[in-house]
């Protein structure tokens, strides 16, 4: 019960930074470039455990609806899919859930891969994250326009995603500290 609390209130403060970077008029002439907020709670779900270790130190149950991810995983997919969801019908319109939807598929694949590689930091974690955010939405604005001309968009997406990613990734490694602890202090008072 008490972790439904906390995940309402992460979705909360996620969707508060959908909200957040609405109102920040960040435009370089290029479509799709945001600062990405939002995803700096992804982030911490998906990077705020250690290793899958529970408090017992036996490694998390792989059971359940979605038995192919870890704990902080499902979390962070359910988290990021409802804040997509609800800030779309809030803030924008059914196309920009679209291209949300698939730019965090394919986001999220990437900061899975890479966080269990073990080869990236937070803040390479991050950066993937930026990035291929970026290439599911262009690959669903080929698909919607129905033409290859939007890849002329690629470079400048790839260095928008990198220098967002890595900020964000930065502000992750920040406050990663603090999450973790917090997260020990509930584990050893129950």
């Amino acid at each position: 019960m008490r972790r439904t609390a906390e995940l309402g209130f992460l979705l909360a403060l996620a969707l508060i930074l959908s909200y957040v970077e609405s109102l920040i008029p960040f435009s370089f002439g290029v479509p799709g470039i945001k600062l990405g907020l939002p995803n700096l709670i992804v982030l911490l779900l998906l990077c705020g455990r250690n290793e899958e270790q529970t408090a017992g130190g036996e490694r998390a149950s792989r059971t359940g609806p979605v038995n192919f991810l870890t704990k902080g995983e499902r979390e962070a997919l359910l988290v990021n899919a409802l804040r997509i969801v609800l800030s779309g019908f809030l803030l924008s319109n059914l196309y920009a859930i679209l291209y949300a939807l698939a730019g965090a598929a394919f986001s999220f694949l990437a900061m899975i891969i890479g966080r269990r590689s073990k080869r990236f930091s937070v803040v390479g974690v991050s950066v993937l994250g930026g990035v291929f955010h970026n290439v599911g939405q262009l690959l669903v604005a080929m698909a919607v326009v129905e033409t290859l001309a939007v890849a002329y968009y690629v470079p400048f997406l790839i260095v928008a995603g990198t220098v967002t990613g890595a900020l964000l990734g930065v502000a992750g490694m920040e406050i990663l500290p603090y999450l973790r602890r917090m997260m020990q202090e509930e584990e050893w008072n129950q």
